[in-house]
């Protein structure tokens, strides 16, 4: 079960996906929520890093890619939020420095900094 709960911030509406399921396995399910997201008149997204599947931060398999492409695709904005400094990839870790410089696709600790 999925909920997306609504935030008012500086007159920007911005949905919080709130699951405690995997939503995001593949490509195609980035797509689904980008036009549920897109259709709803959302243009920011949150969620959290366990509603994607493991694989997402495994770089090797190019998932990452394909999902963020769906979200820049739409001007979507992501914030992903988590603990990310578990993992040992430093190729990932690269990515998250590199998403973090811009404002498209943000990875986050905290609600807080997400909004």
């Amino acid at each position: 079960m999925m909920e997306i709960k609504t935030h008012d911030f500086n007159d920007t509406k911005i949905a919080e996906i709130i699951s405690d399921e995997m939503i995001i396995n593949s490509a195609e399910d980035a797509l689904d929520l980008v036009g549920n997201i897109y259709y709803q008149g959302f243009d920011k997204v949150i969620i959290s890093e366990k509603n994607f599947t493991p694989d997402f931060f495994d770089l090797k398999n190019k998932l990452a890619g394909d999902v963020l492409q769906k979200f820049s695709n739409y001007r979507i904005r992501l914030a992903i939020i988590g603990d990310f400094e578990k993992y040992e990839s430093q190729s990932l870790r690269d990515f998250i420095f590199e998403s973090n410089k811009g404002r498209q696709i943000n990875f986050v600790g905290k609600l807080s900094e997400a909004l």
